[in-house]
């Protein structure tokens, strides 16, 4: 099989982002987005360019334009969230991103009418029914095929980097899962989900499709839903490792980390050195770690076995990389990674607002819809 690799401008960026629409009274999930999408619909076009459905019908996703800097990005995606609050506040509702909602069930959700979801609850029946999850996915533009896989392989090194950062589910239906990020281990469960493999070029990532597609796993490469992943049709490798996150500056530290790191891998293959690839086991370790114990994980270097706490490995990455952020026009965007490990991450904020109101979930409700409309995080209280 021949998957063509469109043609894109290196390190562009773009990003989709998962919405919850909860209701503003309860706290609990509402499935109104077929209203708001039509509300947000322009007169004279079929759907809005970049306000969309996804699974369910609790959830929009709203989707950037293609970006030459992170903080153009991030600019339109808080124009879009206050465009998509607008149109939910008649019907009774706000938005909140975490990576799960902190008590409502699973099976109260109603799915969107669209052949392909209903084909995928079909087959993944219970795994897919529970599916109550919310996720970030940051596409940065790679100008050579060549270069994706080599760049994918060494990206799984930063896989509990990003996934630590970005926890924020540590509840799901209302229980204290023990995980900074329970979507991590959740998602996984589906086909083609989870870490991808690890392919020694292009053709053998092709191979692999191909196989997918003659046994019937897929139908095509836009189904493999691996947490980093080509993307043929836009020319991208797409970041998709990071639970949904509450707020505009979270969202900008991942995208701009994101970039960072692939333009450094990047720069790397052009100077003729080869990207050191950590042994899957290892990947497979540091994944679960980073969800079971978010920014206290210590978390494997090198294929050596080195181990080191996260949080002091980001910041150390992010000095690093402080030099392609400027060149890239970033440096306020990557220095806020630093700002959410000062204030915690997500999950963290999370579990001490529920401690504060004696275990009282619907509280975490309104500090996530409250940091949403903030832009940033929120001291607990």
């Amino acid at each position: 099989m021949h998957i063509s690799f469109a043609r894109s401008e290196r390190s562009t960026v773009g990003i989709e982002w998962e919405l919850a629409l909860v209701d503003k009274g309860s706290g609990e999930l509402t499935g109104v987005a077929p209203q708001v999408l039509e509300a947000v619909r322009p007169a004279d076009e079929e759907h809005h360019p970049h306000i969309t459905t996804e699974l369910l019908l609790n959830t929009v996703e709203i989707v950037s334009g293609v970006h030459d800097t992170i903080g153009g990005a991030v600019a339109q995606m808080g124009e879009l969230v206050d465009e998509v609050r607008t149109a939910a506040e008649p019907f009774g509702a706000d938005l909140m991103c975490a990576g799960s909602h902190p008590f409502s069930q699973w099976y109260d959700q109603q799915v969107t009418d669209k052949e392909r979801y209903h084909r995928l609850i079909d087959r993944t029946q219970y795994w897919g029914r529970n599916m109550m999850i919310w996720g970030v996915h940051v596409h940065v533009g790679i100008e050579s095929r060549d270069k994706a896989i080599p760049i994918l392989g060494a990206l799984l090194s930063y896989i509990p980097h990003l996934q630590a950062l970005s926890a924020s589910s540590p509840f799901w239906a209302g229980v204290d899962t023990g995980y900074a990020s329970n979507r991590a281990l959740m998602f996984q469960q589906l086909p083609t989900a989870g870490l991808p493999w690890q392919f020694e070029d292009w053709a053998a990532y092709e191979r692999f499709v191909d196989d997918m597609v003659v046994t019937g796993v897929i139908d095509d490469d836009s189904e493999v839903r691996t947490d980093i992943r080509p993307s043929p049709k836009w020319g991208t490798l797409e970041t998709r490792a990071c639970d949904g996150v509450p707020t505009t500056l979270e969202l900008g530290a991942l995208a701009a980390l994101i970039q960072c790191l692939v333009e450094w891998m990047s720069e790397r293959l052009d100077n003729g050195e080869t990207l050191a690839w950590l042994q899957p086991w290892y990947t497979r370790e540091n994944k679960w770690r980073a969800a079971r114990y978010g920014l206290d994980a210590e978390i494997i270097l090198d294929a050596s076995g080195r181990e080191r706490l996260v949080t002091d490995d980001l910041r150390e990455l992010v000095e690093a990389l402080m030099p392609i952020a400027e060149r890239l026009d970033c440096t306020e965007e990557l220095g806020q990674v630093i700002e959410v490990l000062d204030a915690g991450g997500s999950y963290q904020r999370q579990l001490a607002v529920a401690e504060a109101s004696g275990g009282d979930l619907t509280k975490v409700v309104e500090h996530l819809v409250r940091e949403m409309r903030a832009g940033r995080p929120l001291p607990v209280g």
